[in-house]
């Protein structure tokens, strides 16, 4: 019987790669972001690929009404998820005391009160059918504090704790949880933070497509956390053992725009 992923941020870098993986397995896709074209664009292009359903749900996350909206629709249509991927999130960049608080609210409500919604009303289906996968998205800012990204990295955090903990709590019950945590990756997340020229972006990034194959391999194998990268998975074994103060001018510096 064939089964059915939710992803979410699926029109684009890490979500959309995570489309095509399950795709190419055989998954029955439901797929949300804020753009209906480039939703059904893909939907388009899947469908004539795989012998899959493809559901399109044009929903923003930064509204709250908008997470029962898609619960409430797909148990009326009766499509059972088996895997919930929370990967929507987006940053902003710049120094807190000069930041758009409406930027910053939105991204608290993306990156943690939609992730935490999605999770609540999904996982107890799952529970009660004995089966079921969850990734959140996180990254490596989730291990260390970040100047100049202060409320993403603080949203990161949150979702590393939060995932670490329910995996904790499902154990036994048949249902995995894998918090998922890239560096910088090659994807529209820069552009859309207005980070272009940080220092941290220098040098060779991975593609999304390669962070989405690392990701989904772990979730496969139900690890609970999934670094993506050896260089990465250092930074975050030496985030632990530094001063937190001299980790955050740390940071701090490798995020500043060169000039």
């Amino acid at each position: 019987m064939t089964k059915t992923a939710l992803i979410t941020g699926a029109s684009g870098g890490i979500g959309y790669e995570f489309a095509q993986e399950l795709a190419a397995d055989g998954y029955n896709l439901v797929l949300v972001a804020r753009s209906t074209a480039k939703l059904e664009e893909i939907q388009t292009n899947l469908t004539q690929k795989y012998p899959i359903t493809v559901k399109v749900l044009a929903k923003d996350l930064s509204l709250p009404e908008s997470v029962p909206a898609i619960f409430n629709q797909l148990e009326s249509e009766k499509i059972v998820v088996d895997i919930l991927i929370n990967n929507a999130g987006f940053g902003n960049f710049g120094e807190f005391t000069a930041s758009e608080w409406q930027k910053e609210a939105d991204m608290l409500q993306v990156n943690i009160f939609a992730l935490t919604h999605l999770t609540k009303l999904f996982v107890k289906g799952m529970v009660a059918r004995r089966q079921g996968k969850i990734l959140n998205v996180a990254s490596t800012a989730a291990f260390m504090p970040g100047p100049l990204m202060a409320v993403y990295y603080a949203t990161k955090s949150y979702v590393l704790s939060f995932s670490e903990a329910i995996a904790n709590e499902l154990q036994g019950t048949g249902v995995s949880v894998t918090v998922l945590c890239p560096g910088p990756t090659e994807s529209g997340f820069q552009a859309a933070a207005a980070m272009e020229g940080s220092k941290i972006l220098i040098g060779q990034l991975p593609t999304s497509a390669e962070v989405a194959k690392y990701g989904y391999q772990a979730m496969q194998e139900r690890k609970v956390v999934a670094v993506h990268g050896l260089n990465n998975w250092l930074l975050t074994i030496f985030a632990k053992f530094l001063p937190r103060k001299k980790l955050a001018d740390i940071v701090r510096q490798a995020q500043a725009k060169a000039h």
